[in-house]
């Protein structure tokens, strides 16, 4: 259980419950609960102790006591701190019918907007699926995003392009926003909804009212400042996993709200 992994680390640092529940910001008789099991670490509470105790995140979840540390402040230099383990890369499953219903929502919603061009696409479907991968921990589109120069985008998008142009449901145009050349996308059919659950078609939209109003450099520029763009090299494919180190800026979900039993640790 993770309370018996939580004494063995206290106890192999020799610190005291005192020391660790002032550090987490409660009582030493809230901390004692935990110790026997009787409370649950909310996802806050875990980071501080895994920071504590020298480990990944990951590792204190999956109690690897390996003194293994991924380092979240060096992602934001040009060449990222490795140690011996780095996180987790999980290939997705493509999803391709999906992804296609996925971008004619999107099209039918916003395609009309001047900033719409394939380079804010790009950056709208990479928010789509990996704000959606951390609030809920599955996949929506779970297209395969690898980090370029301006920013991440889903390897499979120009195929799924060129399959819908040919089967008549999107159309391509060449405009221009402002002194930049565009090329836009406009829907011929409307998406199947069926395909998506209502959970998906709000999370979509919420991302949309949030994301479509910004230019491609306003987009690019936000999609650097992100953890898993920053701490993958040129060419990489991005781990969904790297969204749980994302900053308090890009994050979407409540940790501190959130019991760690619902992640089954225990």
């Amino acid at each position: 259980m993770i309370a018996q992994f939580i004494k063995k680390l206290r106890l192999k640092h020799n610190l005291t419950q005192e020391y660790l529940a002032k550090e987490l910001g409660i009582t030493r008789q809230t901390y004692f609960q935990i110790e026997k099991g009787g409370r649950e670490l909310t996802i806050s509470e875990a980071k501080k102790l895994a920071t504590v105790f020298g480990l990944s995140f990951e590792n204190f979840l999956n109690q690897k006591d390996v003194d293994i540390k991924v380092d979240v402040k060096a992602a934001n230099k040009n060449q990222p701190k490795k140690g011996k383990e780095t996180i987790r890369i999980s290939i997705p499953q493509k999803n391709i019918k999906k992804f296609k219903e996925v971008l004619l929502y999107i099209l039918s919603k916003i395609g009309n907007k001047p900033n719409i061009g394939q380079s804010v696409i790009n950056k709208l479907l990479y928010f789509i699926d990996f704000d959606y991968y951390e609030k809920h921990e599955e996949q929506l589109i779970g297209a395969t995003y690898i980090k370029n120069h301006f920013g991440p985008a889903p390897c499979e998008l120009l195929k799924v392009i060129e399959q819908m142009k040919a089967d008549h449901e999107i159309e391509e145009i060449n405009s221009r926003y402002f002194t930049h050349d565009q090329k836009k996308f406009l829907p011929i059919r409307k998406p199947n909804l069926e395909l998506l659950s209502a959970q998906e078609i709000a999370h979509i939209d919420e991302v949309l009212n949030r994301l479509s109003d910004k230019s491609a450099k306003e987009m690019t520029d936000y999609s650097h400042g992100d953890i898993p763009w920053l701490i993958h090299q040129d060419g990489e494919k991005i781990s969904y996993e790297s969204v749980f180190y994302r900053d308090d800026k890009y994050s979407v979900r409540n940790y501190d709200e959130e019991p760690l039993g619902k992640r089954k640790i225990n």
